[in-house]
C-alpha cells in the first residue's frame, strides 16, 4: 500500500482500523457542529462516555452511605482499586501484585527514586535521555542534590548524534557501559515526549543490569500506547499517568510497577497509612507494616472520584 495525503485515503485507513468501533465510546469535541480531528491524545485523552456515570455512582454512594461507602457501597471503596490494578497489570505486562494505582506520575517518580536511587560515593550517576520531560529532569536534579551530589556531574544525559533527532540504542548502551561502575540508576522514558521515539526498553534494561545498576522507566507516553512486558524485561520499576492514552481525565490517578524480585528487599520508602497492612490498618498501630507487593508503597486515602474515571 502506498501512502497518500488526501482525505479519501485517510478515511479508508479509518475503515480498516480494527479498533474503529471504540471511537463511539468517547465524546469527541466539536466546532461549528462538526467533530474535530483530535490529535492531542498525547496531552489529554478524550472523555469516555461512561465517565460521568462512573463518577455519579461514587457521588451517590457518598450521599447515601457516607463513610460506610468504604465497606458497604456496591463497589466498596476499600477495594475499589482492585479492578483498575488488574487491568493496568495487563497493559504494562505485569502480575497483579506488581502494580498499584496511586498518586500522580511525578509524586510516584519521587517515591520510586527514594527506593531505587541509593547512591554511594562510587555509584552515584543517573543515566537518562537528553530532553526528558522537565518534571523528570527536576526530580533527578533534586534527588542527586538531596544526596549531596552535583547534578551537572551526577546526571548523565544521552543525546542524539549531531544532525540526528533520535537516540541510537547502541549509543545508550555505550553510555551505560562507559559509566558502568559509577551508575546507580538508568531511567528513560518508554517513549520520549518530544520526539515520539520508542526506546528499546528490553535492551536498555539488559545493559543496565549488566552494569549492576537499577533501571526504571517513565511510561507517560507508552502506557496504553505500545506493548509493554515490564516483568519479562526485568525492569525494576516504572511510573505512568493515566490521562493520555488511558483516558482517565485531567490530573488522573497514576500507576506504578515494581518488579516482584524487589519485594523481598528492605527497600527504603516513604510510608503512609494506606500502604499499611490492610487487615490491621484501622487499628492505627505504631510501626509501619507494609501491604504485600506494590500496594505497600501507597500513602494516602485515594481520590475515589479519580478512580471512577
Amino acid at each position: 500500500m502506498s501512502f497518500k495525503t488526501d482525505i479519501e485515503f485517510a478515511r479508508s485507513l479509518d475503515q480498516q482500523d480494527v479498533l474503529k468501533e471504540f471511537r463511539d465510546q468517547f465524546i469527541i469535541p466539536e466546532k461549528d457542529g462538526k467533530q474535530l480531528v483530535y490529535f492531542l491524545g498525547n496531552s489529554l485523552g478524550l472523555q469516555p462516555k461512561a465517565a460521568m456515570d462512573y463518577m455519579q455512582k461514587v457521588l451517590n454512594d457518598w450521599a447515601s452511605l457516607g463513610v460506610e461507602s468504604f465497606f458497604h457501597a456496591e463497589e466498596p471503596w476499600m477495594d475499589y482499586h482492585d479492578t483498575l490494578t488488574k487491568t493496568l497489570a495487563k497493559v504494562v505486562g505485569a502480575s497483579r501484585s506488581e502494580v498499584v494505582v496511586m498518586n500522580n506520575l511525578t509524586v510516584n517518580l519521587h517515591l520510586m527514586l527514594v527506593s531505587f536511587y541509593r547512591p554511594t560515593q562510587k555509584r552515584f550517576r543517573i543515566i537518562c535521555e537528553a530532553k526528558a520531560f522537565p518534571s523528570d529532569q527536576y526530580a533527578f536534579e533534586t534527588h542527586v542534590k538531596h544526596h549531596g551530589f552535583d547534578a551537572k556531574d551526577a546526571v548523565v544525559e544521552v543525546a542524539p548524534r549531531e544532525g540526528e533527532f533520535t537516540l541510537r540504542t547502541e549509543d545508550i548502551i555505550a553510555t551505560i557501559e562507559k559509566y558502568a561502575d559509577e551508575t546507580a540508576l538508568v531511567l528513560f522514558g518508554g517513549i520520549n515526549y518530544y520526539t515520539g521515539q520508542v526506546f528499546d526498553m528490553k535492551a536498555i534494561t539488559a545493559a543496565a543490569k549488566k552494569a549492576g545498576a537499577k533501571v526504571g522507566f517513565d511510561l507517560a507516553h507508552a502506557a496504553g500506547n505500545v506493548e509493554l512486558q515490564l516483568h519479562d524485561w526485568n525492569v525494576d520499576f516504572a511510573c505512568w499517568c493515566c490521562y493520555k492514552y488511558l483516558n482517565g481525565g485531567p490530573g488522573a490517578i497514576g500507576g506504578v510497577f515494581i518488579h516482584e524480585k524487589n519485594f523481598a528487599d528492605e527497600l527504603p520508602r516513604f510510608a503512609g497509612w494506606w500502604g499499611y497492612d490492610k487487615s490491621t490498618r484501622f487499628k492505627m498501630e505504631k510501626g509501619f507494616k507494609p501491604m504485600a507487593g506494590a500496594e505497600g508503597w501507597q500513602l494516602s486515602t485515594p481520590p475515589f472520584l479519580m478512580y471512577a474515571t
